[in-house]
């Protein structure tokens, strides 16, 4: 648990530098423009515009949504953006940010296909988390959408519980909520 005087001694600037470990899983904070980061950010939205869209995705459509919706919300002092690697080869991503002072949103959570089932998702959402409690943040919350079911799972297992809509869009379906303290 996290106390007040804990949380007064952090500096939201400075990213923890711990790494999550899980089934050989290292999971740290990286900038999202880093190369790794920028391949797993275009493969996230590959793959959730491809489902979505219920066909493949060109380079193009990718470049159009990173610019609708940018990451440039996940650096501190504000959130963090982590990259996750598996036996060094990086295979996971997720950011964490700041709605309000005591809630952190999860955004862009991406396990390679290639490593799903591996512990990726726990430690990335572990990780996640421990950025979160950097941050000051109590609770996490995210939004999802249906067809994303292996997500939904993940976030179930993890402690995440099903909450009201707390945001609206085009792609929100489902929410979740976990408390961090």
């Amino acid at each position: 648990m996290t106390t007040q005087s804990a949380r007064e001694h952090r500096t939201p600037t400075t990213p923890t530098t711990s790494t999550t470990s899980t089934t050989s899983w290292a999971v740290t904070p990286e900038p999202f423009t880093s190369p790794d980061a920028t391949v797993l950010r275009r493969a996230y939205y590959a793959e959730v515009a491809g489902r979505y869209w219920k066909r493949q995705v060109t380079e193009a459509e990718i470049d159009q949504g990173l610019r609708d919706f940018p990451d440039d919300g996940l650096v501190p002092p504000t959130g963090q953006f982590v990259v996750g690697r598996r036996a060094g080869e990086p295979l996971a991503c997720g950011g964490i940010r700041l709605l309000d002072p005591v809630t952190a949103e999860l955004t862009r959570v991406y396990v390679d296909q290639r490593a799903r089932g591996t512990g990726g998702g726990a430690a990335l959402l572990a990780a996640l988390e421990a950025q979160g409690r950097a941050l000051g943040a109590e609770r996490v919350r995210l939004d999802t959408r249906s067809d994303l079911v292996e997500a939904r799972a993940l976030y179930a297992r993890q402690g995440y519980a099903e909450i009201p809509a707390y945001s609206s869009g085009p792609y929100a379906e489902h929410w979740f909520e976990k408390r961090l303290v």
